[in-house]
């Protein structure tokens, strides 16, 4: 067998000290950018990594898991989906005396770089990703690595080789916009996230399942697709009701975005539910108390993250645990911001 790379190897390969290439583990600012690329390319060339993950196997568990948001934790943790899933996932680590590690990046690239430093630095036993995207780098690497982890959310691909716990959020986005229809509205408009998170294709989906079923239009003009944020419902807003055909329903994909389309539409003069019906998703605690009150689907946050956790510990404690699609059953919380129309 050959012998394990040490960080000395890495130091002559490359001309630099020991301490410098340390140093560079640990991603310190002081390091110029020219030393750390030359300094991680020597150990990419020379297999340093996979020789840190080879020693912290024989390490006991760090009794710690990983949770990681999508893009910036600063705005994602406006969301109130965040901290509700977190306490969801709390109840479970405490219960089991696990810690959690928060991941704090505001850019992909950053979120990428901390999910290394936290598997190569074996600081936790698995991750949990907050969400499920196209094409994600986290993902990807995780998966060479062979590191436990549980997607919240469907997967991209390999949905069948990758423990996940979601809502079916296709039929929850075509039984929200039937319930539009079913109070006779036709032209009902979508307003969703970002178009490469699962979540949001899904419900879009759905919608657009539920339009076609009913023999009535989707058109584009009425899908709009913004950051799940107060700020990006607004925006969303001026352009649907300046359409020469303005809906009578909007399907809204996260109920902090419906907070933002509903603001909007007030200050425009347009009142919910008289002159637009609004249902949204999510049932997060802000969805009951705005006026009006939202119909909403309660995917039931708190369990999400419950699950995951729990999947997580089962898969870090034992690495034959098969593979399990937990589906959170979800249902449509009927309150005031919908009306019949005549």
């Amino acid at each position: 067998m050959s012998r394990m790379v040490t960080i000395k190897d890495v130091a002559k390969a490359t001309g630099v000290s020991p301490s410098t290439v340390s140093r560079v583990i640990a991603d310190n600012p002081r390091i110029s950018p020219d030393t750390k690329k030359k300094v991680r390319k020597a150990m990419k060339d020379l297999g340093y990594h996979t020789n840190i993950s080879a020693r912290n196997l024989v390490v006991k568990s760090t009794k710690a898991i990983g949770v990681i948001m999508p893009s910036s934790a600063d705005k994602a943790l406006q969301n109130p989906f965040f901290p509700e899933i977190l306490r969801g996932i709390g109840s479970v680590t405490h219960r089991m005396k696990y810690s959690v590690t928060l991941s704090s990046g505001q850019t992909e690239e950053e979120i990428y770089e901390e999910v290394q430093r936290m598997v190569f630095g074996s600081y936790v036993d698995g991750v949990i990703l907050l969400y499920s995207r196209l094409n994600d780098r986290v993902t990807n690497f995780l998966i060479e690595r062979g590191f436990p982890f549980v997607i919240v959310g469907k997967p991209y691909e390999n949905v069948n080789g990758i423990t996940h716990v979601d809502n079916d959020n296709f039929t929850a986005g075509k039984e929200i916009t039937e319930h539009l229809i079913d109070q006779g509205h036709e032209k009902i408009a979508f307003i969703g996230g970002s178009k490469d998170l699962f979540v949001t294709i899904d419900r879009e989906a759905g919608y657009e399942a539920a339009l076609q079923e009913a023999g009535h239009e989707v058109s584009d003009s009425y899908k709009i697709h913004t950051e799940f944020l107060k700020s990006g419902g607004r925006e969303a807003v001026e352009n649907l009701m300046s359409l020469k055909t303005p809906p009578t329903g909007i399907v809204v994909s996260d109920d902090l975005m419906s907070v933002g389309v509903l603001s909007m539409l007030e200050e425009s003069g347009v009142k919910v539910p008289r002159d637009v019906s609004l249902v949204s998703f999510n049932n997060v605690y802000l969805s009951e108390i705005i006026l009006p009150a939202l119909t909403t689907v309660d995917i039931q946050i708190h369990e999400l993250g419950a699950q995951s956790a729990k999947a997580l510990i089962e898969k870090t404690v034992n690495k034959t645990e098969p593979v399990k699609r937990i589906s959170i059953p979800y249902e449509i919380v009927y309150r005031d911001s919908v009306s019949r129309l005549p």
